[in-house]
């Protein structure tokens, strides 16, 4: 089972709370998810999920809110259609037309026609419905990635419209979104895992929540790990390197002068260079008495190197 299967059926296992909050998600799966067709002179809306879970949460959604026991129909999946598709059918002309007006889905008596997927703006005014439409909006049309792999959620809209009204909702979180346009759809989401971890727990996805908090703190453990770990391999690489141009230099310099007729200071510092190849410069300053510090210790060395210089020009 994917992670965005698991989120969603933990979701839909949620307690329903206040009668406005209950309104708001159900509005989201019809306008996400609805359709109305007209079967025998009667108008039947239809709301389709792939998810079984889901689709026993609009039956209770509608019987909770208009005591109405929906059908359930189950379409078969075919070769292009992985998943069984999930039919939560109204089908009595009058209980579709109270369902959609009580809702503020339809607008002008008897016209059914005008289905305004536009979020009536009293969503927009309480933040507990804000939250329920977002949830009916991920039921309906959303997915997660496994946080094993990339952070990403998205939402799946029909119009740009609506997926200007989610980016708007969810600017009322401090959750800025982007959309995109992907074949007939728009698909508002989200790649920063902060942002993905707040929107689930605004939809009340915890179980969801703390895995992906857990997943992603220890990804972001292994990466600081590794990029502490390049840094000291970077470092280690440059003091290598450094410790053997040095190294060379000395030679240069013992076989052309001999290091012992240098001056203290540099003699004292090329015997300890050729003694302790792998040291650092903190390290060889610290075999100094008094200790000689990093900069010191450098300048001599970079004496040394200056001075080999010139040999290799004669």
């Amino acid at each position: 089972m994917s992670f965005a299967v698991k989120t969603k059926n933990e979701i839909a296992r949620l307690k329903f709370k206040r009668d406005c909050c209950i309104r708001a998600e159900l509005t989201a799966l019809i306008h996400m998810n609805g359709s109305l067709q007209i079967t025998g002179g009667e108008f039947v809306l239809i709301i389709n999920t792939e998810n079984p879970a889901v689709a026993r949460r609009i039956f209770l959604l509608l019987k909770k809110t208009f005591n109405y026991n929906t059908d359930i129909l189950v379409r078969k999946k075919t070769r292009l259609k992985k998943n069984n598709i999930y039919m939560v059918r109204v089908s009595e002309s009058e209980k579709v037309k109270e369902i959609l007006s009580d809702l503020e889905i339809v607008t002008g008596g008897d016209n059914l026609n005008k289905f305004n997927k536009s979020i009536a703006e009293k969503i927009f005014h309480k933040k507990c419905c804000r939250r329920a439409y977002l949830r009916g909006a991920f039921l309906a049309r959303g997915y997660i990635n496994s946080p094993d792999s990339s952070y990403h959620l998205e939402i799946n809209t029909e119009y740009e419209e609506q997926g200007e009204e989610i980016i708007k909702l969810l600017s009322h979180f401090n959750i800025l979104a982007g959309m995109v346009s992907r074949k007939n759809s728009f698909v508002v989401y989200l790649k920063d895992g902060h942002k993905i971890v707040e929107l689930l727990n605004i939809i009340g996805a915890h179980q969801a929540l703390f895995q992906y908090e857990n997943v992603r703190i220890i990804k972001e453990m292994r990466n600081k790990i590794n990029r502490l770990v390049n840094c000291e391999t970077a470092n280690l690489n440059k003091t290598v390197n450094a410790a053997l141009n040095q190294l060379e230099s000395i030679r240069i310099v013992n076989r052309a002068i001999g290091i012992q007729n240098l001056p203290d200071s540099l003699k004292q510092i090329a015997e300890l260079r050729i003694k302790y190849p792998e040291a650092n410069l903190q390290e060889m300053g610290e075999m100094f008495t008094p200790p000689l510090s990093k900069s010191g210790v450098n300048h001599r060395l970079r004496k040394i190197g200056k001075i080999a210089q010139q040999l290799r020009k004669k």
